[in-house]
């Protein structure tokens, strides 16, 4: 079974950047997909960003697209969302979330995934 610990969130000007892990236990992330949500106050949760298993391919909502970079480094069993370029309106929190498969997928669909960490907070804010 594994666990995710996000960390990296913090407060942030708009138009800095921010670098978000993702650290996995309990197993190998080898075998996952791992994606990237938020969900920010009064708003519906968001696929952000997401990374198959070989980290090959790469899925990015429209609205991060060119500012966000996902990859995983399984050596560390980390994943790793750089975000630069960040705007006030994507004040969130931000979970990781990781599904099996043996496939080579991603997705941006939360029902996808399996198992979730507990959000790290972002805030864009002058």
């Amino acid at each position: 079974q594994v666990q995710l610990v996000e960390s990296g969130g913090n407060l942030v000007q708009p138009g800095g950047s921010l670098r978000l892990s993702c650290a996995a236990s309990g197993s190998t992330l080898v075998d996952y997909a791992i994606g990237w949500f938020r969900r920010a106050p009064g708003k519906a949760r968001e696929g952000v960003s997401s990374i198959n298993t070989s980290g090959d391919s790469k899925y990015y909502s429209d609205s991060v697209r060119g500012r966000f970079t996902i990859s995983r480094d399984d050596a560390s069993n980390t994943v790793y969302l750089q975000m630069n370029s960040l705007k006030p309106e994507e004040t969130a929190v931000y979970y990781c979330a990781a599904f099996q498969t043996k496939y080579g997928l991603a997705s941006l669909a939360p029902y996808e995934y399996s198992h979730w960490g507990q959000g790290t907070q972002v805030t864009v804010s002058s």
